[in-house]
């Protein structure tokens, strides 16, 4: 038998860096999308044969245990056709994107640098001229929306649609554990709304706007293969969504309108563009029609919030701006340096900390200068069911005085996950606004880069750093269980909450900071001491039975285990996801 032989190259740092600018070049270029013709333009691909649908390239998982009525109705042969060439269209312009996002953190870890506004889009931010298309009807008035809306719970799902609120976030995302059961079930409850097949619920142009919210990049849908790959998770979502219900929400005025999680840059905002005409050619509706949301959850997308804009100019709904996701990208992108160390979030960082007002009065100026709306992140507080209970004044004051402040600085609507919390909000906005929305209200400010990047000051104390165990452990486990999102101390917590938890306890052991209650250094002992502590206090407070202790425990070794890592996890949604593909069905 003849073996090959290999040549081992060796290369110098500056080549290195060299070769990693050259790929973020050609990413860039080769992504190129001259929107201004409103005409798809693919990328070159070599299996250019591949792009029209064949059942062939396709490996589907049987329909999940009790759910194949809704198999089947929702992955007809049509469906799957429409999901074959839309991934086969958009495969390896997903690829690209994160390679870029990859080169992007390398290029800054080697440089030791930072990021900052793009001197090569200063011509975009420069040019006053260009505006995103009008608002449309249903989303001029975006005041309260129900967050973490996982449409697979049809109880909470069908509640948030007989509110009052202005729309739902219909979570396939960060509230949402996204088993084969959970997505089928979930965007089969959103067919029957569309349809009207629900008793009960009024029809789309009466209910709240369904504001859709798929997967993010970084997730994988694992039941389907075509070409022997696992399809993109956002893909599986956005696909079958639009192909059932995009021409019936477009009919009534109602959409189809989106939420796009964890975009990073301006060339991620383009793929969504050129996938959103690529939609509207196949069935065959106006450009335009589709219109997405933007959360900028990441730093290194505060620096293009107007490119973003930019690209999705003909498809744009506004930027959303929250808290958790996007200060722990800090600890995603810089957490291995000292000087973005981010101290205790329970007493040290709120919207009020420099960075966090500058991100928010950014876009805010952003989007109204540009004709867009600016939302602002969830009310995560439940309301005690007692209504007289000085507990519930509390929490309705706390809810009450972040919001005014979040309006005050200029957001035209905003989240809450307690239904009851709807009513109140709107008649806060109604009380200190005029009309459905603050698009006349443009922040009078100079955002710098160290606006953007200076760490409040703050230490970090013991309750700090066991409240994050206590988060990232229970998300764990509530992910185990199929679950998105979960209740602890008077307060939703999904996997926002579960990334900042994580990345802080993380980033706490690399550094090895002190405690302000008694100066005990934060190390990987101590957090295994804390971790017993908790899953014990958490195992007595549910009076859990074995089986339970078991999942509990679980959770704890593996919130361990990431918090260990040498290399930060960069989601823990895709490491659960990947590294520990849904435990629940063997725990």
């Amino acid at each position: 038998m003849q073996v090959e032989k290999y040549e081992i190259i060796t290369i110098t740092l500056p080549d290195f860096l060299y070769v990693l600018l050259h790929l973020r070049k050609e990413i860039a270029c080769t992504a190129e999308f001259h929107t201004s013709k409103y005409k798809y333009s693919p990328l070159s691909h070599s299996n250019n044969n591949h792009r029209t649908g064949d059942m062939n390239q396709v490996d589907l998982q049987d329909p999940p245990t009790g759910l194949e009525f809704e198999f089947h109705t929702l992955l007809t042969p049509g469906a799957i056709n429409f999901l074959v060439e839309l991934t086969c269209t958009f495969d390896q312009d997903v690829d690209k994107i994160l390679w870029h996002r990859s080169a992007r953190k390398v290029q800054l870890d080697m440089t030791n640098s930072y990021p900052n506004y793009s001197s090569e889009n200063s011509h975009i931010r420069n040019d006053l001229s260009w505006k995103v298309s009008p608002v449309p009807r249903r989303l001029l008035n975006r005041h309260v929306d129900i967050g973490d809306t996982a449409p697979c719970h049809t109880e909470r799902f069908h509640r948030a649609l007989l509110s009052s609120a202005q729309g739902i976030q219909v979570d396939f995302d960060d509230g949402n554990c996204p088993t084969y059961f959970n997505q089928i079930k979930g965007i089969f409850n959103i067919y029957q709304v569309v349809y009207n097949k629900v008793p009960g619920i009024p029809p789309l142009s009466k209910a709240p706007v369904l504001m859709l919210r798929p997967r993010a990049w970084n997730m994988v849908e694992h039941n389907m293969l075509i070409n022997g790959r696992e399809i993109p998770g956002p893909l599986f979502d956005y696909g079958l969504l639009m192909y059932h219900a995009g021409r019936q929400l477009y009919e009534s005025e109602s959409g189809p309108f989106f939420y796009l999680s964890k975009v990073e840059s301006f060339l991620e905002a383009r793929l969504w563009n050129k996938i959103f005409v690529w939609t509207e050619e196949k069935l065959k509706l106006p450009l335009g029609s589709i219109k997405a949301t933007v959360l900028i959850e990441s730093v290194l997308a505060s620096f293009e919030m107007e490119e973003i804009l930019y690209e999705l100019k003909d498809h744009s709904a506004g930027l959303n701006c929250g808290i958790w996701d996007y200060a722990a990208s800090f600890v995603n992108k810089f957490g291995h340096r000292l000087e973005f160390l981010l101290p205790d979030r329970s007493k040290y960082v709120n919207m009020e900390k420099r960075f966090l007002k500058s991100y928010m009065d950014l876009l805010i100026q952003t989007c109204h200068r540009r004709g867009a709306l600016a939302t602002g992140g969830m009310a995560a507080l439940l309301l005690p069911e007692h209504r007289e209970s000085e507990q519930y004044h509390s929490v309705m004051a706390t809810v009450t005085r972040l919001k005014l402040f979040e309006i005050k600085a200029g957001v035209d609507g905003f989240m809450v996950y307690d239904v009851d919390l709807v009513a109140p909000m709107q008649k806060l906005f109604q009380e200190h606004t005029e009309g459905p929305n603050q698009l006349h209200v443009i922040p009078d400010v100079c955002v710098s880069q160290s606006d953007l990047l200076t760490m409040p000051a703050g230490g970090v104390t013991l309750h700090g750093l066991k409240y994050n165990i206590a988060v990232g452990i229970q998300f764990i486990e509530a992910w185990l269980k199929g679950e998105g999102h979960f209740f602890y101390c008077g307060k939703v917590e999904d996997s926002a909450t579960a990334e900042i938890s994580r990345s802080q306890v993380w980033q706490w052991v690399r550094h090895r900071v002190k405690l302000e209650d008694d100066s005990r250094t934060v190390t990987r002992s101590l957090v295994h001491e804390l971790v017993k502590e908790v899953v014990l206090q958490l195992t007595n407070m549910t009076h859990a039975s074995e089986r339970e202790k078991q999942r509990l425990q679980s959770a704890a070794d593996l919130f361990l285990e990431i918090i260990q890592k040498r290399d930060f996890p960069e989601f823990i949604t895709t490491y659960l996801n990947l590294e520990h593909t849904f435990l629940s069905s063997k725990i």
